[in-house]
C-alpha cells in the first residue's frame, strides 16, 4: 500500500535579492501528485510537522549551498512548540540552524499567540530564522507582528497597488531589524512597484517559477531610474547579503577544495566554529593556487583547511556599506577581494558580502544624489525632500513642512547685482545646513525658495538661527520669511496635500513686515504668528495677519 509520502514531490522558489539579482535562498514548496495534503497539514499539526522534516531532506538530496526557507503553520508552531524533529534534521544533514528561515504562515485565527511567541522564541535560541509569511492578505495582527520580531517580512504582491502601504511596511521592517521582501512578483511593473516601494527581496514567477531543480540562475529585469529606489544615506549592509559557503573549523584542504571545485560560482568559503563564528576565510582563487602547486594537493589535502585560510573580516548586520568599506580598507591590500562575513548579534555567521555589490551601490547612489543637487547650493532638490516627506506619512509621523524664501529677491537682485544674489543664495543655504539637526532635511529647490522638513521640536532653533542672522546682499539690508505647516498622522494623505496646505501660509508670511514665521496646521484653518517686526508672536490660538507688504 502506498504512502502518502510516494506520492509528495517539492519544489524549489528562489528568494532574490533586488540589489544584487542574486539568489538570497531557497523556497521548499510541497507539491503532492494527489490530493491535498496542506489542507490536511493545516488541521493536523504533527502532520505539519512531518511536512517540514521532508522538505529539509528533499533540500539536502539536490546538494543546495543556499540558505532555505521551510513554511510551517502558525497554529503548528503553538502546538508542538520548537519543531524538536527539525533540529535533528538539520543537524543530520550537516546544515547549521540559521541557515533555515522558518516561514510562519497563516491562518492566525484561533492560535494562541502566547504558545507561538514562546515557539519562536525557542527555535530563535536555536538559531532558526524566523518569517513573516502571507502578510496583507492574510490575517495576522499588527501587534503579533511586532511581538514576533521577525528577521523577515513577506508581503503579497497584491498591495503593490498601493505603494503607501508597502513603504509603510518597510519602515517598520527598519524598526523591528527585518527584510521586506514582496512574493508573488508576475510581472516587470511589480517588480519595479517593489523596487521603488523599498522591498529588499522578492519571489515569483517573473524570477524563476517553483522547480524540482534549484535554480541555478534567475532573471532580474534591467534597473530603469525610474524604478530605482529613494536614495538613502549609507545604505545598509543588510541589502547586499549572499548567501554563505560555510563548512566547519575542522574541515580539510580535501574538503574545501571539493566544495569550490563544484560549486563555480563560490568565491570564498568560511570556516565557522560550531556557534557558527566565522573562524577562517578561505579565498577562493588564493586556495586553489596553493592547491594546485607542486605537491600542493599532497601536501594539504588531509591538514586542516584553517592553515590555508586567514583571519575573517566581519560586520554586523546593522552596519553600513560605508562601515563595510572601512574594514577592507584596513590591512593587507592583497585581500580586497576577499569575501566580508556578516554576523548578527551573537556573533554568529549570517552570509557574506561582496565588494563589488558594495562600490556599484554606492557609486549609483552617489550620481543619483549628485542628479538632484542644486548647482548653486549642492543641497538636495525638492524630490529628496517630499520623497521623505512622503515616507514620513506612511509610518505615522508627525512632521513640519517649512517654506523659506527671501524677501523681495527679484529687487535684491536688480540692485545689487546677481552674483551678490548667487552668494547670499548660498550663504542661506549654509547656515540651513549647520542649523539642521537630528533628522532635519534641507532642500534648495530653485531661485531663493527653500525647504525644510523636521520634526516640530526641532525646528524652532532652525527658525532662530536663519531669522536672526543680520542678512545683506551688496550692502543692502536683507530679511527672510519662513512658513510652517505642522502635519499630525492622517492630516495629510502625501506631500502634494502638505504642500498644498503650506502654499496660504507662505502668502500669509510674506504679507508681513521684516523677518517673520507663521505656523499652521494641516486640516485647521488659520495661522499662529511667531515672528514679525513689530508684532508678538502669538502663545495661543490662530491670528490671520493683515497684509502688510507685497
Amino acid at each position: 500500500m502506498r504512502s502518502w509520502t510516494d506520492t509528495l514531490r517539492f519544489a524549489f522558489q528562489p528568494v532574490v535579492n533586488l540589489a544584487t539579482g542574486g539568489v538570497a535562498g531557497l523556497e521548499i514548496l510541497a507539491r503532492p501528485e494527489t490530493g491535498d495534503i496542506l489542507a490536511e497539514a493545516r488541521r493536523d499539526p504533527e502532520l505539519d510537522g512531518q511536512l517540514v522534516v521532508l522538505a529539509l531532506r528533499a533540500a539536502v538530496r539536490r546538494e543546495t549551498l543556499l540558505p532555505l526557507h521551510v513554511n510551517v503553520f502558525a497554529g503548528t508552531l503553538a502546538d508542538l512548540g520548537g519543531l524538536t524533529p527539525l533540529h535533528h534534521a538539520v543537524r543530520e544533514a550537516g546544515r547549521l540552524p540559521w541557515e533555515v528561515t522558518i516561514d510562519v504562515v497563516p491562518p492566525y485565527t484561533h492560535v494562541p499567540h502566547q504558545a507561538l511567541l514562546e515557539a519562536l522564541a525557542e527555535l530563535r535560541g536555536h538559531g532558526f530564522r524566523i518569517s513573516a509569511d502571507g502578510v496583507g492578505d492574510g490575517d495576522v495582527p499588527l501587534r503579533l507582528l511586532v511581538d514576533m520580531s521577525p528577521d523577515l517580512v513577506k508581503l503579497d504582491a497584491s498591495l503593490l497597488v498601493r505603494p503607501s502601504a508597502v513603504r509603510a511596511m518597510r519602515t517598520l521592517c527598519d524598526e523591528l531589524g527585518a527584510l521586506l521582501c514582496v512574493e508573488g512578483v508576475e510581472t516587470e511593473l511589480q517588480y519595479g512597484a517593489a523596487l521603488s516601494a523599498g522591498a529588499q527581496l522578492a519571489q515569483g514567477t517573473l524570477f524563476a517559477p517553483p522547480s524540482r531543480l534549484p535554480a541555478a540562475e534567475v532573471y532580474v529585469p534591467p534597473l530603469s531610474p525610474a524604478d530605482a529606489p529613494p536614495p538613502r544615506s549609507g545604505p545598509s549592509v543588510r541589502e547586499f547579503v549572499r548567501p554563505a559557503a560555510l563548512l566547519p573549523a575542522t574541515a580539510s584542504a580535501g574538503q574545501v577544495r571539493a566544495l569550490l571545485t563544484g560549486s563555480p560560482d563560490v568565491s570564498g568559503v568560511l570556516l565557522v566554529d560550531r556557534n557558527g563564528m566565522p573562524f577562517r576565510s578561505v579565498h577562493r582563487s588564493r586556495f586553489l593556487l596553493s592547491m594546485s602547486g607542486r605537491y600542493g594537493h599532497a601536501l594539504y589535502a588531509e591538514r586542516p583547511a584553517a592553515k590555508l585560510g586567514d583571519p575573517p573580516r566581519t560586520v554586523g548586520v546593522d552596519a553600513t556599506a560605508w562601515e563595510v568599506l572601512d574594514v577592507v580598507a584596513v590591512g593587507d591590500r592583497d585581500r580586497t577581494s576577499d569575501d566580508v562575513a556578516v554576523v548578527d548579534r551573537h556573533g554568529r555567521c549570517v552570509g557574506v558580502v561582496r565588494l563589488a555589490d558594495l562600490v556599484r551601490a554606492l557609486s549609483e547612489t552617489r550620481v543619483e544624489e549628485a542628479a538632484g543637487l542644486n548647482p548653486l547650493t549642492r543641497l538636495p532638490g525638492s524630490d529628496a525632500i517630499t520623497g521623505e516627506a512622503d515616507r514620513r506619512i506612511a509610518a505615522g509621523r508627525t512632521f513640519a513642512l517649512s517654506w523659506l524664501d527671501v524677501d523681495h529677491f527679484k529687487q535684491v537682485n536688480d540692485g545689487a547685482g546677481f552674483a551678490a544674489g548667487d552668494e547670499l543664495i548660498r550663504a542661506v543655504g549654509r547656515l540651513l545646513q549647520h542649523a539642521a539637526t537630528g533628522t532635519t532635511r534641507v532642500g534648495h529647490i530653485g531661485g531663493d525658495d527653500f525647504l525644510v522638513l523636521a520634526d516640530p521640536e526641532e525646528l524652532a532653533p532652525l527658525a532662530a538661527a536663519v531669522l536672526d542672522a543680520p542678512w545683506a546682499a551688496g550692502g543692502l539690508p536683507v530679511t527672510l520669511s519662513l512658513a510652517t505647516v505642522e502635519c499630525v498622522p492622517g492630516s495629510v494623505a502625501d506631500h502634494r496635500e502638505a504642500a498644498a496646505c503650506l502654499a496660504p501660509l507662505k502668502k500669509a508670511a510674506k504679507a508681513l513686515s521684516g523677518a517673520s514665521w507663521v505656523v499652521g496646521r494641516a486640516g485647521l484653518p488659520g495661522h499662529e504668528i511667531r515672528r514679525a517686526a513689530g508684532t508678538e508672536a502669538a502663545s495661543t490660538g490662530y491670528a490671520v495677519a493683515e497684509p502688510g507688504r507685497g
